[in-house]
């Protein structure tokens, strides 16, 4: 038996797909965290993390203003990933090349859903 592969509309968003990116490389990134940081700031930075897709995903497909609204939470998510960088980096849990390349891929992130967030308020 065939399966049909079930694609929903906001998988195929990019800025989705580069949530997805930055999930797997925060998921690979906490791995080395101290044993003790399991359910402190490894698992915030992964909820933050997750909650960039997340956000994403539940928001579209909705109004605009809706998906506004969940983009503009996605977006706060990328600001607290970026603390979460912070901290890991002044805990020493990651190098600060590490913590540069988190900022650069955020800052790309933030762009794209500031990119989406223009282009649903023309919509409006």
């Amino acid at each position: 038996m065939i399966m049909k592969k079930v694609v929903f509309n906001f998988e195929k968003l990019s800025t989705y797909q580069k949530a997805l990116d930055f999930i797997d490389e925060v998921y690979e990134l906490t791995s080395n965290f101290p044993k003790d940081e399991r359910y402190g700031l490894a698992s915030q930075y992964k909820r933050a993390a997750l909650s960039i897709a997340l956000n994403i995903s539940e928001g579209h497909g909705d109004t605009d203003k809706q998906f506004n609204r969940y983009l503009t939470m996605a977006w706060d998510s990328v600001k607290e990933c970026v603390s979460c960088s912070t901290v890991a980096k002044r805990q020493q849990f990651i190098t600060e090349q590490e913590d540069n390349i988190t900022r650069v891929k955020l800052e790309e992130l933030a762009k794209m859903i500031n990119g989406l967030r223009k282009h649903t308020k023309r919509n409006q």
